[in-house]
């Protein structure tokens, strides 16, 4: 199992902003940033400030996907 933001991407790209509208708004670094790109685990901490920002809910910037191979 693992965290996809594919979530965040999309919203982002609904609403016609940029990695660096998001960046600057929520008040994150860019290394957060590049992480979230990555699928990378970040801090709650930027979770909740992206959220804030977005005025959204966890459930609607990341999931949890399954990475095991689909058997059968």
């Amino acid at each position: 199992m693992s965290i996809s933001y594919k979530k965040l991407w999309k919203l982002l790209i609904d609403r016609d902003m940029k990695k660096k509208d998001l960046q600057k708004i929520a008040g994150i670094s860019s290394a957060s940033i590049t992480k979230l790109g990555k699928n990378e685990n970040v801090n709650t901490e930027i979770i909740m400030k992206i959220c804030v920002a977005l005025k959204c809910d966890v459930c609607d910037i990341m999931e949890i996907v399954d990475t095991k191979p689909k058997e059968g």
